[in-house]
Formats: C-alpha cells, sequence, structure tokens
C-alpha cells in the first residue's frame, strides 16, 4: 500500500520499525548498513559501511576518496557532534596561479583537486564512536568493487553522458568506459582497482589487530594518508603537474566539532558550519517560522513564492558571508538570530518577487548591504545538472543517530592509476577573487553544499535528513521537512510530493553562473503555480513530472509516543531503506 496526504500519492509507503532504521541514497548501501546493525554494530558501524558502499556503487558521484560530512548524536551522553570531511586545498596551491594560468577559472582536471577527506571522516567517526573494526564495516563496499553489481539507469545515463570526460584519462577510462563504452544497464560493473585500495587498508589493519581496535583503525589511516595509497596519489600529482604532496596526505585530519544549532518552532535544528551550507538550511528555517505555511495550504502559490524568496535571501546571505571560519570571519550567530530574521523576513514581499539575487544582509547592523560578486555574476542559460552527491541515515536500538552525505564525481577530475580512486575535485566550489569569502588559499577548504541535518525534539532525534543535488539540496530538505512539520505528511509522501527550487544565485560550482530570478518546478505541480510565480516576477522553467534534479531526500522520523521508527527514501533516485 502506498502513502498518501491530500492530493499527493507515494509510490511506496515509509518502512516503519521499531529497533533500528536506515535510509540511503541506493538499496545497497541500505541493505549493508542493516547487516552491520544485525550484528550487533551500532548507528555509526552501519552508516560507516553503508557510506562506504556509497563510493561503490555511486562511484560516478560518491568516491572513497572524496567528501564525507558526517552529524552525529550519541544518545548514552546527549552529545552531538560533526565532522567536517573536507579535505584542504593542498599548500603549493594558490588563487594567483589560477589567475595567471586560467583567466581566474577553477578547470576540471589535477588543478582542482584538494586533499581527500572521506576516509579520514569515516575512520575517525569510526574509531570514536563506532564499535568495529575498518574491515567489517568495510567488506561489502570490498565485496560490490571486487565480485562487481549489477548497473542501474541512474549511473549507466551519468557515464555515459560524460563518457568524453572520462576518456582524457586512460585509468578513468579503463574502469568507467570498459572495452572503449560506457556500461549499459543489467551488465555487471566491477571495479578490482578500489578493491584492492580498500582491501590493503584492511589488511594493514589486520596486520597492527594486537595493538587493539583503535591501533588498527590508525593502521588502516595510516595505509591511505602515509602508505602506499597515497604514494600513488602523490607520485601521479607530481609526474602530471598537481599540487598534492606526501606533506599534505600526511598531516590531513579531519575537524570534530560542536555542530550548528537553532529553532524552528518545538525543534532544534543541527547543521555542520558554514565552511558548508549547512546553516543555509537552518537559515532558511529560521526566516520561514515567522509565516503561518499551513494557512497558505502545501504548494499553494503563495506558498511555493514564499519559500523561493526566503531561498533567495539565504542564497544571497551565504554568497556574502559563508566561508571557512578558519580564514574568514562568518557572522554566524547574528545570521541566525531571531533579530536578524525578522529584518530579513520583511524583505518577502507577498506581491514581488526578486528577478535576481537580492541584497545580502550585514547582521552587525540588521541592514542590507550589496551582494557579494555584485555586476560580475554571470547570467547562463540552461538548466545546472546537479547529479553528484549521496546520502545515509541511520537511527539504531539504542537512539544513536548518523546524518552524512558522502561526494565528489569521478569525471572531472582523473582517477589515479592503480587505485580506483578519483581524488576529491571539491575545489571547484572555491573561488579566486580575493575579496570573496570562498577565494582559495593553502590549507583552506573549499564551501562544501553536501550538508547532512538533524532535527531534534526533546534534545532527541526526531528526524535525520538529507539530500543530494548542489544548491538544490538546502531547498530540498526544507520542503521535505516542513511536509512533515507544518503538514503532517506522511513521510514518504513528504520526500516523494513535488518540489520546486530556485537558481537566482551564483552557482555553487565552477564558473560559479547563476539564472537570475530562475524558478524550477516539477509537473506535478498545479500549473496556476507556475503561472503566479512568473506573474510575480520570476523566470519560471518546468521540470518533467519527477526529476533527480530535485534532490532525493532521505530521512528517518523518530516517532518516541508510539517507539517507532519510520525510513523514507525519495523515489527519484536509486534509493532504499532498510530496518525493523
Amino acid at each position: 500500500m502506498s502513502g498518501s496526504n491530500g492530493d499527493y500519492v507515494s509510490r511506496r509507503s515509509a518502512l516503519i520499525g521499531t529497533r533500528h532504521m536506515v535510509a540511503a541514497g541506493h538499496v545497497l548501501a541500505a541493505e549493508a548498513a542493516h547487516q552491520v546493525l544485525e550484528a550487533g554494530g551500532n548507528a555509526v558501524d552501519a552508516a560507516v559501511a553503508g557510506g562506504l558502499v556509497l563510493g561503490v556503487v555511486q562511484s560516478e558521484f560518491v568516491n572513497v576518496a572524496g567528501v564525507a560530512p558526517i552529524l552525529i548524536h550519541i544518545a548514552g551522553t546527549g552529545e552531538s557532534v560533526t565532522i567536517d570531511g573536507l579535505g584542504v586545498w593542498p599548500r603549493a596551491a594558490s588563487a594567483e596561479f589560477f589567475r595567471q594560468t586560467y583567466g581566474g577559472d577553477i578547470p576540471r582536471g589535477i588543478h582542482r583537486v584538494v586533499v581527500p577527506a572521506a576516509p579520514d571522516a569515516w575512520l575517525t567517526a569510526l574509531e570514536r564512536f563506532g564499535s568495529m573494526g575498518f574491515a567489517e564495516v568495510a567488506a561489502s563496499a570490498i565485496r560490490f568493487a571486487r565480485e562487481g553489481f549489477v548497473m542501474y539507469p541512474l549511473m549507466a545515463h551519468l557515464i555515459e553522458k560524460n563518457a568524453a570526460h572520462y576518456a582524457e584519462w586512460p585509468a578513468s577510462a579503463a574502469i568507467y568506459l570498459p572495452g572503449g563504452r560506457a556500461p549499459k544497464v543489467g551488465e555487471v560493473f566491477v571495479q578490482a582497482d578500489l578493491a584492492r585500495t580498500l582491501q590493503y587498508m584492511a589488511d594493514e589493519e589486520k596486520a597492527a589487530a594486537a595493538k587493539g581496535r583503535e591501533a588498527g583503525i590508525g593502521a588502516a589511516r595510516d595505509a591511505f594518508y602515509k602508505g602506499d595509497i597515497a604514494a600513488a596519489i602523490v607520485r601521479y600529482h607530481r609526474e602530471n603537474g598537481g599540487f598534492l604532496t606526501a606533506e599534505d596526505m600526511a598531516g590531513y585530519r579531519v575537524s570534530v566539532e560542536p555542530p550548528v544549532a537553532t529553532r524552528f518552532r518545538d525543534y532544534e535544528v543541527l547543521t555542520c558550519g558554514p565552511w558548508c551550507q549547512g546553516p543555509a538550511f537552518a537559515h532558511a528555517l529560521r526566516l520561514l517560522d515567522g509565516f503561518d505555511l499551513a494557512r497558505m495550504g502545501h504548494n499553494s502559490p503563495a506558498y511555493a513564492h514564499t519559500l523561493i524568496e526566503a531561498f533567495k535571501l539565504v542564497f544571497a546571505d551565504r554568497e556574502r558571508h559563508y566561508g571557512d571560519p578558519r580564514f574568514v570571519d562568518v557572522p554566524l550567530e547574528g545570521l541566525l538570530s531571531p533579530e536578524y530574521a525578522t529584518a530579513r523576513r520583511a524583505l518577502i514581499r507577498p506581491f514581488t518577487a526578486w528577478s535576481e539575487m537580492p541584497p545580502a544582509g550585514d547582521p552587525r547592523l540588521t541592514a542590507p548591504v550589496s551582494a557579494a560578486g555584485g555586476g560580475r555574476l554571470r547570467a547562463a542559460g540552461g538548466a545546472f545538472d546537479l547529479a553528484d552527491t549521496s546520502y545515509i541515515c541511520v537511527v539504531d536500538r539504542l537512539g544513536n543517530a548518523v546524518s552524512a552525505t558522502p561526494s565528489d564525481n569521478s569525471w572531472s577530475q582523473p582517477v589515479v592509476p592503480g587505485t580506483g580512486l578519483s581524488p576529491s575535485g571539491r575545489g571547484s566550489q572555491s573561488r579566486t577573487d580575493p575579496a570573496h569569502p570562498c577565494c582559495l588559499a593553502p590549507g583552506k577548504r573549499p564551501r562544501l553544499t553536501p550538508n547532512p541535518a538533524m532535527v531534534m525534539k526533546g534534545g532527541r532525534p526526531f528526524m535525520p535528513i538529507g539530500s543530494p543535488g548542489g544548491d538544490v539540496q538546502v531547498q530540498a530538505m526544507v520542503q521535505a521537512f516542513l511536509n512533515v512539520a507544518a503538514f503532517g505528511m506522511d513521510p514518504q509522501v513528504a520526500v516523494d510530493a513535488p518540489r520546486f527550487a530556485t537558481f537566482s544565485f551564483p552557482n555553487s560550482f565552477a564558473p560559479h553562473a547563476y539564472l537570475p530570478g530562475r524558478a524550477n518546478l516539477e509537473g506535478r505541480i498545479a500549473p496556476e503555480v507556475g503561472s503566479r510565480l512568473a506573474a510575480l516576477g520570476n523566470d519560471v522553467e518546468w521540470w518533467p513530472e519527477a526529476t533527480y534534479l530535485a534532490g532525493a531526500v532521505c530521512a528517518i522520523v523518530v516517532d518516541r509516543d508510539r517507539g517507532t521508527l519510520a525510513g523514507a527514501a525519495d523515489f527519484r533516485r536509486h534509493t532504499g531503506v532498510a530496518g525493523w
């Protein structure tokens, strides 16, 4: 039986259980995580297992050597932490290099590569908060890489779409264009080099196992950052003009810090810091807290207009203020304050839309200022294909919860021969303008789009939530959460319901073009909504009835009163849930 709410009917029901639950961007990742839970592992063990599988079965847009921001809540202590899982620019990189060599652009290829962070993120989570070893949680990922898995439509489509990019680098072509062509749906896809890389890490752990679990995990980490894997990555960069050195690899460690916390009605919203766009999720909810959303009606013209205008304001502030707080003074407390929300909310005009990116605000002054970039912003026709990134969330029998958003595609930068890895090309999210808060610098993190979130209620997890989709991520997450919190939808209906998005701000990825006033709507939304948005001043474009470009939200809703867990996974991609 499918779930329903009003006019919307889901293609499947939320999976409801009482013990533990997983929702993930691929069904095989959900199953791998569930097997770990059934074997006695906790939510962190399971999330690491599923996250590693995502790097295999979605390796076109989730790289084992990519990024993996993670948000964790530990029930026993009540502690919530974030792990940035985001690499830094190598010591040899500089904005001046890109200005002189590429006219200020950050092109595809080896020069956009930052230090791979995902392995350390998963290992740090496992070491500090898990209970198992690396080999145990990596078993499914190794098996799927070594023995293969069946190619499915979206992955086949994306590899075919980017075949010319894969063909630029022999090691990339050998994996993703076997026999000189993109894999077909139904064929078995094998990644033998990636299997050997993960197995090497597991073997190094085993060799150190006599010294204890933590020592073993440390050995797996050293295998990647100081051992043969690091040597292969560094050698390839040295031979091909890249920036990464042995010192960059060996000296890297993820940051573990408290989450950003703010309130929306009876909920506490936890996100990662402003080194990613995570606070924008909380910021949007702050703005929307001042409206009677239920009274407007779900996906009504008034509702769509209000959310789209709120998103425009939030992303204007993101453009002006967000960056690595080690290098940039981000006025985050002010941006998320009730007073600032009141001031900015006044700029959401009921009968007029911002036809371009609105001015950013300055929470220190609670008044508008010019948006960063101003007249230098470049308009671009067409729609953005925001295909990369995945997601996994887990809640276990003890009440521990994990929300993680691994990412990084394999077509924008080369695979390192013999490793099966395409180290993180996340440098594409930096800028080369020294006046921009995201201007690159040695040791600085790019501003990341992946942003896991967790909504709390009464100090305990209510809804871990996340999505792929670049600049659509926050917009999809806000809409899915509000579908539950403001409209009382069944969780599965909430993530499947039709969505909209605005692109009236600079895209997070190089070359950072934007579409002034653009609003995209899925075709299941009533035609009069699009007509009204256009009349208010938006450049309306219709998506198909459902599209992966609108994100693919996964979430788990915890019902404390009933003692149940409801897992929901978006039908727009090859997602899955598992639990009981």
